[in-house]
């Protein structure tokens, strides 16, 4: 996968399915997810975010802690409080941000008419996913905010196939 390709399986008009999204979860799993790994991971993320001028913000955090945050030439504090948002999503559903909107979605309702959750403090838009380690399950999220909420979701789940070495060209 070439690092400037941030969709590479994906075109852009197309939205993916639930079981789709449960599978890019499935397949991202960490053997382990360590301070150091948070920083390449989110050293990684800021590059290729240079490398496509997205203005974007990008935020890890592992068991309440925040491990990474870097703010981009275009970012703004919105985005920061998006990434809370969206990471709370995360931390409550144990499911990217992505996907629990598009459950909701599925059902015929929206997050924000059925979750009964304050859309001030959770927001089911795409761009936060778990950080899930084999054999313990969700322990934090990497999350992006700055770009339309697909293209939010696909960038972390690029950058998280290349931090694995997954190759699915």
């Amino acid at each position: 996968m070439s690092a400037h390709e941030l969709t590479p399986k994906f075109h852009p008009e197309l939205t993916p399915g639930i079981e789709e999204l449960e599978a890019q979860e499935r397949r991202l799993a960490l053997p382990r997810f360590t301070h150091d790994d948070a920083w390449a991971l989110g050293s990684l993320l800021v590059r290729l975010a240079r490398e496509r001028q997205a203005p974007v913000a990008v935020d890890i955090h592992r068991g309440g802690q925040q491990l990474f945050h870097a703010a981009l030439p275009g970012s703004t504090p919105d985005n920061d409080a998006w990434i809370g948002r969206k990471r709370r999503v995360v931390e409550r559903y144990g499911a990217s941000s992505y996907l629990v909107g598009a459950r909701f979605r599925a059902k015929g309702t929206t997050f924000e008419e059925s979750s009964r959750l304050d859309p001030d403090v959770y927001a089911a838009h795409g761009g936060s996913f778990p950080i899930r380690v084999e054999g313990a399950g969700v322990i934090g999220a990497v999350t992006v905010s700055g770009l339309p909420q697909l293209q939010d979701h696909r960038f972390v789940v690029a950058a998280l196939e290349e931090f694995l070495g997954l190759d699915l060209d």
